[in-house]
C-alpha cells in the first residue's frame, strides 16, 4: 500500500533560504519548457496562415517528460548558469508538472478526460505560486533520533515532531520510501514522504454493526443508534477575530497590480496575522474530521452515507457559510479510504434518496418536507423522531439491500422501499448550527408517539 507521513519543519534560516531556492529553481524549469512549448505551438499556427501543408510544418515539440528533461540539459547552461547550485530534482519537479499540465490539457481538448474543460497552463510567478519542491532520489531518510530528516543538497533537517512513527515501520521493514516532498504552507515548511508499507490487516471492533450516518449543519453527523455530534463550527467561533485583523489589513498599504504599487511591511505584518486566523480554522476542521471517521472506522464494520450535492447546497446563501464549514467532501473521502484500512464497507446512498422524507417506521414518503421542520411525525405510523435521527436510521435500514463488499453507491430512487401514495418532492439540507456543542444521545427509538396525540 502507498501511504503519506507528513511531518512539519523547523529548518534554519539558511535551510530555509535553500529550500526556497530549490522550489524556485523548479518554477524556473516550468517556465522555461512552457516557453519553449508555446514557442512551438505559435511557430505551427503561423505556418498554417502562410498555407503550408500540414505534414509540411514545423515537428511537433515532444512534451513528455524525459524528452522535456533531455531539451533542459542541453539548454540549462544558458537558462539557468546557476543550475549546479540546486539538486537536478528540483529541476525535475517544474518539468513533471509541466508535462503533466500538457498532457491533461491535450487529454481534455481531444475529449479523452471527463470533467470539466482543462485549460492550457500557465506560467508561474514569483509571489502568487506554492513553493514545493519534490526529491525522488539521492538520500532520502529519517535519521535514528526521531527528530531530523536528510534530503538530498539540503542535509539534515530538524523536525517539529517526532518521526517515530514512520521510523518504526523502516526500522522493521515494513516500509520503504519512495520519494518526499517539501511544501510551504501557512508560514511553515512541511515534508510529505511517500512511502510503500505493508499493510496490516485490521477488522473494526463491531464486526456485524451497522450505522448510518446523516450529515448535516446543525449536528456535524447523526448516528442511526441516537448519537449526536454537534457541529464545532470553527470559523463561525473565530470571524469576530477574523473582522478585526481584515480591517487592520484593510488600513494598510496593500499591493495592486494595476499601478505596480508594493505591499507595506505594515501591511504584511498585519496579514501574516490574518492569515494565521484562518490556519487555526483549517487544523481545527481538519482534526476534527479525522477524530470523526476514525471512529467510525474503527468501531463499525458498514458505514451507510449520502452522496451530497454540495454545489447544489451552496447556492442557498442563508446556508453557504455554515456547510462550507462543515466539510462534507472531506467527510466522505476519508471514509472512502479508512473503511478500507479497517476491512470495513462504505455505501453511499444516491442523491436522490428521500433520507429525511421516508419514515423509518413504516416506509411511507412524505410530498414535501421544509427545512424548518425539524421533527418528522409520520401520519400514517404515529413516529416521532428528529428528523436527522430518522435520516440516519433509514440509512442504516439500506445496507441490507445492498450485497457485495467495498465501496458502493446505490441509486436512490426507491432503493430500498417504494412511495405508498405519492413522490417525494423537495429538497433536503440541514438547518443553521446551534450554539450547543457537544456530543448527547437523541431521543429513544421507543418514544415515537406524540405527546400532544390522544
Amino acid at each position: 500500500m502507498i501511504r503519506a507521513y507528513r511531518f512539519a519543519l523547523d529548518p534554519t534560516p539558511r535551510q530555509a533560504r535553500n529550500l526556497s531556492r530549490h522550489a524556485g529553481a523548479a518554477r524556473v524549469a516550468f517556465n522555461w519548457g512552457l516557453t519553449v512549448v508555446k514557442a512551438n505551438l505559435a511557430q505551427r499556427d503561423a505556418e498554417r496562415t502562410y498555407g503550408i501543408a500540414e505534414r509540411d510544418l514545423t515537428p511537433t515539440l515532444d512534451w513528455s517528460l524525459p524528452a522535456l528533461r533531455r531539451a533542459w540539459n542541453r539548454a540549462k547552461p544558458q537558462a539557468a548558469p546557476w543550475w549546479n547550485a540546486c539538486s537536478k530534482e528540483a529541476f525535475n519537479t517544474g518539468l513533471d508538472q509541466l508535462a503533466k499540465g500538457l498532457k491533461r490539457w491535450s487529454d481534455s481538448r481531444k475529449g479523452g478526460r471527463t470533467g470539466r474543460p482543462v485549460g492550457f497552463p500557465r506560467f508561474k510567478t514569483k509571489r502568487a505560486r506554492t513553493l514545493s519542491v519534490r526529491f525522488s532520489t539521492g538520500t532520502i531518510r529519517l535519521e535514528a533520533d526521531r527528530r531530523h530528516v536528510t534530503l538530498p543538497r539540503l542535509g539534515s533537517i530538524k523536525t517539529h515532531e517526532s518521526t517515530r512513527k514512520l521510523e518504526r515501520k523502516l526500522g522493521a521493514g515494513n516500509a520503504r520510501i519512495l520519494s518526499a516532498n517539501c511544501r510551504f504552507e501557512h508560514g511553515r515548511w512541511f515534508v510529505a514522504f511517500t512511502v510503500e508499507t505493508v499493510h496490516s490487516a485490521k477488522t473494526p471492533r463491531r464486526l456485524d454493526a451497522v450505522v448510518g450516518v446523516d450529515l448535516g449543519v446543525t449536528h456535524l453527523a447523526v448516528l442511526s443508534d441516537g448519537t449526536m455530534i454537534d457541529n464545532p463550527r470553527h470559523y463561525e467561533a473565530a470571524r469576530r477575530k477574523l473582522a478585526r485583523a481584515s480591517r487592520t489589513v484593510s488600513r494598510r498599504r496593500g499591493p495592486d497590480k494595476r499601478t505596480g504599487q508594493q505591499a507595506s511591511n505594515r501591511w504584511l505584518r498585519a496579514n501574516a496575522k490574518r492569515n494565521k486566523v484562518h490556519q487555526k480554522v483549517t487544523y481545527q476542521r481538519r482534526d476534527a474530521i479525522h477524530k470523526l471517521t476514525t471512529t467510525l472506522a474503527h468501531e463499525y464494520s458498514t458505514i451507510v452515507i449520502e452522496d451530497l450535492h454540495v454545489a447544489g447546497m451552496l447556492r442557498n446563501r442563508k446556508l453557504a457559510r455554515q456547510i462550507q464549514d462543515v466539510g462534507f467532501g472531506a467527510i466522505r473521502r476519508q471514509l472512502t479510504y479508512k473503511a478500507e484500512w479497517n476491512s470495513g464497507r462504505l455505501i453511499v446512498a444516491g442523491r436522490w434518496y428521500p433520507s429525511s422524507k421516508t419514515c423509518s417506521g413504516c416506509g411511507t414518503v412524505k410530498p414535501k418536507l421544509s427545512l424548518a421542520q425539524r421533527t418528522f411525525k409520520c401520519t400514517t405510523c404515529g413516529l416521532v423522531l428528529d428528523r436527522d435521527h430518522n435520516a440516519a436510521r433509514n440509512l442504516a435500514a439500506l445496507a441490507a439491500h445492498v450485497a457485495g463488499s467495498g465501496s458502493e453507491t446505490v441509486n436512490g430512487r426507491g432503493a430500498d422501499r417504494k412511495t405508498t401514495h405519492c413522490v417525494a418532492g423537495g429538497r433536503e439540507t440541514s438547518t443553521p448550527p446551534p450554539a450547543s456543542i457537544g456530543i448527547r444521545r437523541g431521543p429513544s427509538p421507543g418514544n415515537r408517539r406524540d405527546p400532544e396525540e390522544p
